[in-house]
């Protein structure tokens, strides 16, 4: 552990701060947090934190739950311009105009999306969660937003339902092609692929295990395969490769990098630790709007 990974440390006891980072962060962000997890994982974290300061280190859509479950805490972001192209790509007015098209429908967000979506949605839900909330739900039809590979996903895991979907993903995940999954399928025939229910429906045929990022992760530890493809970022890989050096394990693309994921240094969370960063900050009625929708996800765990 280097000097700054030390004063960030002692700075966060002092500071009564918890921190939590994603899995998909560099290994030296995540090795001075108190906690790694996927989106689901964070999320309830957050909402059960004792600490004054939550700092963040992931992208906006985290840090924004995280202060509507907290509304009384004060919460950073360590890169302020860490985004998510996914939930830049559908708007509060776009679910308005599914919710009037599909009157008797519910709106299942899923968690990688605005607060202002989430405001306008019924409940949210993590990859890990998704095919229970759909279930749950009274409603046969489900509007489910906004990403449509994950949709489809849970669509064929409850066919009872009938499920709406809007045309968003995430780039980088829907990126893979099924040609690069077949050609490590043959490469590598004896090699487990696991991958990420936010890639191609066609990618996921070709898959030995689906599932979230956590999932994923206690599948790549469990199995007694000694190869394995990871079908998600390359954060994964990252933590899979230091924990499991006896294993062969390959990345199902290359350069499968989230760039906003990668924006939080070390010097950022110090930065916020020693309030240089400002704060994250939401509307007043737009957290209470989209705090239902984030307390139904949770509870529903």
């Amino acid at each position: 552990m280097n000097k700054l990974q030390e004063k960030i440390l002692t700075l966060k006891k002092e500071r009564n701060a918890l921190i939590l980072a994603h899995y998909y962060q560099t290994l030296p962000v995540q090795d001075v947090a108190d906690a790694v997890g996927d989106s689901f994982a964070l999320a309830k974290l957050a909402q059960s934190a004792e600490q004054d300061t939550i700092i963040l280190c992931g992208v906006r859509f985290m840090a924004e739950s995280a202060k509507i479950l907290n509304p009384e805490k004060t919460v950073y972001l360590p890169a302020g311009d860490a985004g998510c192209p996914m939930a830049d790509m559908i708007t509060p007015e776009d679910v308005l105009v599914l919710r009037r098209n599909y009157p008797d429908a519910a709106v299942c967000c899923y968690v990688n999306s605005t607060a202002a979506v989430k405001a306008v949605s019924d409940i949210c839900c993590t990859s890990s969660s998704a095919e229970k909330i759909v279930r749950s739900l009274p409603n046969r039809q489900i509007i489910f937003v906004p990403d449509r590979n994950l949709g489809s996903y849970i669509a064929k895991c409850v066919p009872e339902k009938e499920i709406i979907l809007f045309d968003g993903c995430c780039p980088i995940h829907d990126g893979v092609s099924a040609a690069e999954a077949e050609a490590l399928k043959k490469s590598a025939p004896n090699a487990k692929i696991l991958v990420h229910p936010e890639c191609r429906p066609e990618v996921l045929a070709l898959a030995d295990y689906v599932g979230s990022t956590a999932g994923i992760l206690d599948y790549a530890r469990k199995t007694d395969a000694a190869e394995l493809v990871i079908g998600t970022e390359i954060g994964v890989f990252d933590i899979l490769m230091r924990e499991l050096p006896d294993k062969k394990l390959r990345i199902i693309k290359e350069d499968f990098i989230c760039t906003d994921m990668k924006k939080t240094s070390l010097e950022d969370v110090l930065a916020c630790l020693e309030g240089v960063k400002p704060p994250v900050e939401l509307p007043e009625a737009e957290m209470a709007a989209a705090a239902k929708s984030l307390k139904r996800m949770v509870e529903a765990e």
